[in-house]
């Protein structure tokens, strides 16, 4: 792609956010959620770090109390499948990583286990991205994901995934927290909270030789996010899910979060000026009833900070 394209691009996916954040009749940094009405369906946040998002935004949510509960275990299930450096926005920020582990620590989680079955070789992954240094100092705990024995056979009801081997801790866990970085995707179009739960499994070529778009959709029969929380800092628009230049990366200083995983990708992928119809995966999970597509159905807190 051209220099002069990818501007025109990058033009483009402003845009697309602005339709996100300023909707009309909608100032900035007004919430919308009053003293006595419930919490949002989704919150988006733009302007400030991950960390300073994720505290307003969670807050709007009704905190991370509405989550987790005293003596719980969590899964976090962050994206560290490539060893590369933050910048590159290939991987979940490791600062927002540790944020929200301390968010759940804070509420009373009994453990905090932060799982990604990495793509490229895990100990170089978790080290180079930043998110295991991040893990450990906020008192998170590694769950091993490199030896099979680690996963279980399940089966479920999917459209064609029938049976897939599923990470012990996701199938133990009483939370369950979809924490993946907005990026561009070569085959699924876009990686976001469905497309994170891959690493969640053993053989993701499976998903490959079966259909990938369905197959994303098909694994929320095994479990559904009870959070959603979508890293936007960063954002690689092209060549994803890796990224190859730093020409690939747009710095959007956004945030979704949802209890909703489809509507928070519905409206991630609006970040990136796709339409949530037009990706497989959110379109198949919408129709399966696992969540809300369609945004202009949903009550949604927008705060620039």
């Amino acid at each position: 792609m051209e220099r002069r394209e990818f501007l025109k691009k990058s033009l483009a996916l402003g845009l697309g956010a602005g339709v996100l954040f300023f909707p009309k009749g909608l100032r900035s940094g007004v919430s919308r959620v009053l003293a006595n009405e419930p919490p949002p369906d989704l919150v988006a946040l733009k302007g400030a770090s991950p960390q300073a998002m994720f505290d307003r935004g969670i807050e709007a949510l009704g905190g991370m109390g509405r989550f987790v509960k005293s003596g719980q275990t969590v899964v976090l299930k962050p994206n560290v499948s490539w060893d590369v450096s933050e910048d590159s926005a290939a991987n979940t920020s490791p600062q927002l990583t540790a944020r929200v582990i301390k968010h759940c620590l804070d509420a009373g989680a009994k453990r905090v286990l932060v799982l990604d079955h990495s793509i490229e070789y895990w100990e170089s992954s978790w080290s180079t991205s930043g998110v295991g240094a991040a893990v450990k100092a906020s008192g998170g705990i590694y769950a091993p994901s490199e030896s099979e024995g680690y996963y279980q056979k399940v089966d479920l009801p999917g459209s064609v995934l029938k049976t897939t081997r599923v990470h012990e801790a996701l199938l133990e866990s009483d939370v369950l927290i979809s924490l993946p970085v907005l990026k561009h995707h070569g085959g699924a179009g876009v990686s976001i909270a469905m497309k994170n739960l891959m690493g969640c499994i053993w053989n993701r070529g499976e998903y490959h030789a079966k259909g990938l778009q369905a197959c994303i959709a098909d694994f929320l029969h095994v479990r559904k996010p009870d959070l959603s929380v979508v890293d936007a800092h960063r954002v690689i628009t092209r060549h994803g899910p890796r990224g190859g230049s730093p020409d690939d990366v747009v710095a959007m200083n956004a945030l979704i979060l949802s209890p909703d995983i489809v509507a928070a990708d519905a409206a991630s992928a609006r970040l990136l000026g796709r339409e949530p119809a037009e990706i497989g995966h959110i379109r198949l999970a919408a129709e399966a009833g696992f969540g809300q597509i369609d945004l202009t159905k949903l009550k949604i807190e927008r705060l620039v900070l």
